[in-house]
């Protein structure tokens, strides 16, 4: 049974749910208001800005009635409903993380166990819509890649796959780019050479959220691709000595790019990024693209290489890499803020032809959150 009460002087109120007690203070519970005075019915959007709240606002009265919590304030002498499980969903009276590096719920850290189940959609279903996207989404969401199979093997077909969830981001590269071999390339991708694991343009800010690689030939021996979880290798690396976890969340490395005379990107951020509460949000490790680090004290920059070295050491691991080959009409998509990837070497015999643009993860949260509405999950 939900029980409610209200604090002696109306500030907050505490509300038990399934034997939890949780308490919502009264400036939160009017801010969050669902009544159409204070939000757009049409979008959801706000109407009013905390200055059109009453800063002395207190609760007066709160009841419960089927499933719903009322509740009155004054001095506005205004009353609104809230549904319980939506309170329940959007509770704060909590601790907070003390660990750094804690993982938000649903994002799951994963090693070379998930070689055998790699989150895979079928295109031709994927390009449908409904429960098939929904279902490959949210398995990209949670382990922050899938591959696409049964794809055109059109010039171009990568955005096919971008517009599953939203919209290319361009680049100096273009709105996408080749990567088979060159002559002269501006850019070691552009090689047959192996490429260590690594996340993509981390010398942008912000950096690309998501990268598709689009294969649309491949008959040279060799050439495999590899994705490696930063956020399972961050965490074993804190398991294994904290101290290097924190020297690489604490300081800036400098990454920096100028692949021609009108192009000089630089980025300074840490290369393992932590909410201020804690939480994990980030990897940037790329060996090509690092800079001079020197955002780091003297009496600490031992420490910094020994940890950098000790992660890159990790991410080589084959227990952490998952790897597979991308055939003509298959793509894999990253996220590109955890997951890192990297290609083993190919021959200059036979073709190697795969095209790669960037997206943004808003857009693929966005569109997995809809369709869960639309058709649960």
């Amino acid at each position: 049974m939900t029980t409610v009460s209200l604090s002696p002087n109306g500030d907050f109120l505490t509300l038990d749910l399934s034997g939890q007690p949780c308490r919502f203070h009264a400036i939160w519970l009017r801010d969050n208001a669902q009544d159409s005075e204070t939000r757009a019915p049409g979008n959801g959007q706000r109407l009013l800005a905390l200055r059109d709240i009453p800063a002395e606002t207190k609760l007066v009265a709160a009841e419960i009635a089927e499933s719903k919590l009322q509740v009155s304030f004054a001095p506005e002498d205004k009353t609104v409903e809230f549904d319980l499980s939506w309170l329940a969903a959007n509770a704060y009276d909590k601790a907070a993380p003390m660990e750094k590096g804690w993982l938000s719920e649903g994002v799951e850290p994963w090693d070379s166990g998930l070689m055998s189940d790699v989150p895979v959609g079928d295109f031709q279903d994927l390009a449908k819509g409904g429960p098939a996207l929904r279902d490959w989404l949210g398995k990209v969401t949670r382990y922050g890649f899938g591959k696409i199979e049964n794809g055109p093997t059109e010039d171009g077909a990568l955005f096919d796959v971008v517009d599953l969830f939203g919209y290319v981001r361009e680049t100096n590269y273009g709105r996408h780019f080749e990567v088979r071999t060159e002559v002269n390339p501006t850019n070691l991708a552009f090689t047959g050479l192996g490429l260590q694991a690594h996340t993509d343009n981390p010398y942008r800010d912000p950096v690309p959220t998501v990268q598709v690689l689009y294969c649309l030939e491949s008959s040279a021996a060799g050439g495999e691709n590899m994705v490696v979880d930063g956020f399972a290798a961050a965490l074993r690396l804190r398991a294994e000595n904290e101290a290097y976890f924190n020297v690489l969340a604490k300081y800036c490395a400098r990454f920096e790019y100028a692949g021609d005379a009108e192009t000089c990107l630089q980025s300074r951020r840490p290369m393992i990024e932590l909410a201020p509460d804690g939480e994990l949000i980030g990897v940037r490790f790329n060996n090509r693209s690092l800079g001079a680090v020197n955002d780091v004290p003297f009496e600490e920059m031992a420490s910094y290489y020994a940890a950098y070295r000790r992660l890159g050491e990790i991410i080589d691991d084959e227990a952490m890499e998952v790897t597979f080959r991308l055939e003509p009409g298959e793509a894999f998509v990253v996220d590109n803020t955890r997951v890192l990837h990297a290609r083993k070497a190919y021959s200059g015999a036979g073709t190697r032809w795969l095209q790669g643009c960037y997206a943004d993860k808003d857009g693929l949260w966005s569109k997995f959150s809809a369709l869960s509405a639309q058709f649960g999950g």
